[in-house]
């Protein structure tokens, strides 16, 4: 096992709903990445978007993780809280006149299929009313995914000059996770593969703020029967308290380390001291999707 005391990273879930499977198999690689090598792991709650968190939701979230023994260090972080950094950044990436206003109706880039053209960099827009996007280059933005491999990607032509601030004031989040893996001095992030296309996006942003990239590696996710993400949107069930070691066993299965059955049958802690011992993240599948079973996806509370 090797041992790196500058290793911190994080889990950091949207309280949008209560943790499920698929949650799981991002908290559990994440912490699993960090304790295998004596790091640190944190966690932070991303909790920018009122409207789409159900109230107790984040301390839900906590109650569960620490039910599955996935303990953090330091205190919890809420974006909610982190504002004043936000408009820090904002203010620096503006004043090197990196950002432009854009009033384009979600519609407008839907029909663009998503690839922003770059409609308003010239209009010079009130800032009241509009969102915020950030200039890209026609550049291409790689790295080594520890996971996934090589990946590379042209901002211009993948996404465009992206929104760092909605019309809504809300700030957006390529921006605010940018802002605070620096703050964190989170120097490895691991997480689901739906995120793989928005990373050089953020290695983008490091870059012009001047903050560190740290290393990433992209677990796959946890699909159902129709192939759809397991999610509060597709009514995803919370983790089930009185089944952890099951979850615990399914989910180092699916992350390529089906523990020995004496040890799938013991303790919490020890399943978990096991995994931590037997950790490689190259061991993780290089796929984006796992198609989780029927009954694992619509696992529910039982007694």
């Amino acid at each position: 096992m090797s041992v790196d005391k500058t290793y911190t990273g994080r889990f950091a879930p949207s309280p949008s709903g209560p943790l499920h499977f698929g949650s799981l198999l991002a908290a559990l690689a994440s912490f699993l990445d960090a304790r295998s090598r004596q790091g640190t792991w944190l966690v932070r709650m991303e909790d920018l978007d009122p409207a789409r968190e159900p109230p107790g939701t984040a301390d839900l979230i906590l109650h569960t993780l620490e039910a599955f023994h996935l303990y953090w260090d330091g205190d919890v972080v809420y974006q909610s809280q982190r504002q004043a950094a936000y408009d820090e950044a904002i203010a620096a990436l503006t004043g090197q006149r990196l950002c432009f206003h854009c009033a384009c109706p979600r519609q407008r880039i839907r029909e663009l299929k998503g690839v922003y053209d770059s409609h308003c960099r010239t209009m010079n827009l009130p800032d009241q009313g509009n969102a915020l996007r950030l200039r890209v280059t026609d550049q291409c933005i790689s790295f080594e995914d520890a996971i996934q491999g090589s990946y590379q990607q042209n901002l211009q032509q993948a996404c465009g000059d992206f929104v760092i601030r909605r019309r809504d004031r809300l700030t957006a989040y390529q921006l605010a996770v940018v802002v605070d893996d620096a703050w964190q001095d989170i120097t490895h992030v691991v997480r689901g593969v739906d995120l793989l296309d928005s990373t050089p996006r953020q290695i983008y942003l490091q870059s012009q703020l001047g903050f560190p990239i740290p290393h990433y590696a992209h677990i796959p996710v946890a699909v159902n029967r129709l192939g759809q993400k397991l999610s509060k949107q597709h009514f995803a069930p919370a983790l089930p308290e009185n089944q952890i070691n099951r979850c615990l066993t399914e989910a180092l299965m699916a992350l390529g380390h089906p523990p020995p059955h004496d040890i799938a049958n013991d303790t919490t802690d020890h399943i978990l001291t096991w995994a931590i011992h037997h950790w490689d993240v190259q061991k993780v599948p290089k796929l984006d999707t796992i198609p989780v079973s029927s009954d694992l996806a619509d696992l529910q509370q039982e007694g």
